[in-house]
């Protein structure tokens, strides 16, 4: 039920799936029912853009690391996500995806938790000048299709592999040419590219841009800038960090009337801090403060969020859009990023039993992964 809201809906899952869907009573044959009366159900959250919590940082996780993450996002109503990495070295960054490969071939047993799809490499090839909170000594060039042999890819089979990148670099095109050619995802981030650079990534396969409004060019009246760009291309897709922090509410509105729900993802870009309060952290190698919800490192630079999807979702909720455009946002959009949207992102016959209900101050009373409960406070 994508484009629908409904008042009252009957679910019947069944291994894993939603096999059943009924706008009335429906008095299914079930071995357990749940009764979610006065709760909205929505399709569950999809972060594309997560760097870890609770003090994991994914750059740095065991698979034990990222399975409490899961678990905490689970909580929050999570019940899919990437995994990502900020520029790093060679050595880290196949740790890293060791561990991303270990968690995933066996999440499936224990305990339920939030579905780790792949790994988000964000920058690697990004402009310096846009560097925001990432480490530019990790920055690197491109030449030839050999350089990408240097970045460890997943073995898990079906793994997601997305990556963030500046396509105004050198041979900024025709990496975005190599990298589709190798089935990555591509998204626009942390660049100062004009609007002809982008045009030619975007026709080469970059549809999607990273975190809009930050770490990019803004909107000035004499020049679109990278955020004006984006938000000018109807078949562009963005990601937006709904914080209030790293956008303003009012412009988290003015970027839902542009680019509505079925172009704009809600993401985290949460950090390893998130879920511990306030207080000073280390954190890619620098000590970064967390206060009143708002990161900031040595350099000055905001350094990631402490957000869930979950408080983007309230956030949105704030600025007045309706829940079920933020549910869009929230799942489907995301899914649809990356290109998944025929299993995840909404509550549809067929596709994955993935679920979250929430009360009406926006908290999560029951979180569902693949049919299975992951959290529950009824």
């Amino acid at each position: 039920m994508p484009d629908k809201k409904a008042t009252s809906v009957s679910l019947l899952i069944d291994d894993g799936l939603f096999s059943e869907i009924s706008e009335k009573n429906e008095n299914y044959k079930a071995d357990e029912i749940l009764q979610l009366e006065n709760l909205t159900l929505c399709a569950g959250f999809v972060d594309l853009h997560n760097h870890g919590a609770l003090g994991v940082d994914v750059n740095t996780a065991t698979a034990e690391d990222l399975r409490k993450v899961s678990i905490f996002l689970a909580k929050k109503g999570v019940t899919a996500w990437l995994p990502t990495l900020v520029p790093d070295s060679a050595e880290n960054y196949r740790k890293a995806i060791d561990a991303i490969d270990e968690l995933m071939q066996t999440q499936e047993s224990g305990q339920t938790a939030a579905r780790v799809l792949g790994v988000h490499y964000e920058g690697v090839f990004a402009n310096e000048k846009m560097c925001g909170a990432l480490r530019p000594e990790f920055f690197r060039t491109f030449k030839d299709a050999d350089e990408l042999n240097e970045i460890p890819k997943l073995n898990t089979p079906d793994a997601i592999h997305l990556t963030t990148l500046a396509p105004e670099i050198e041979n900024g095109i025709q990496l975005i040419k190599e990298l589709k050619k190798q089935n990555w995802m591509i998204s626009i981030g942390h660049t100062k590219a004009d609007v002809e650079t982008l045009d030619k990534a975007f026709a080469a396969g970059a549809k999607n841009v990273t975190h809009l409004f930050n770490a990019m060019t803004s909107v000035h009246h004499r020049d679109l800038g990278v955020a004006g760009w984006a938000l000018t291309n109807d078949e562009v897709s963005c990601e937006i960090i709904a914080d209030g922090v790293h956008v303003a509410p009012p412009i988290l509105r003015l970027a839902y009337k542009n680019k509505g729900a079925k172009n704009l993802a809600l993401v985290s870009d949460s950090v390893a801090p998130t879920g511990l309060g306030d207080g000073d952290f280390e954190l890619w190698g620098e000590k970064i403060s967390v206060a009143g919800g708002k990161t900031e490192n040595e350099r000055g630079s905001i350094a990631g969020s402490v957000i869930t999807i979950l408080d983007a979702v309230k956030m949105m909720r704030s600025v007045g859009i309706p829940i079920e455009e933020i549910s869009k946002m929230a799942s489907l959009t995301p899914a649809k990023m990356l290109g998944i949207e025929s299993v995840y992102g909404s509550i549809e016959r067929g596709k994955r039993a993935d679920l979250v209900a929430i009360d009406d101050e926006g908290n999560v009373k029951l979180t569902i992964v693949g049919g299975r409960v992951a959290f529950s406070d009824l």
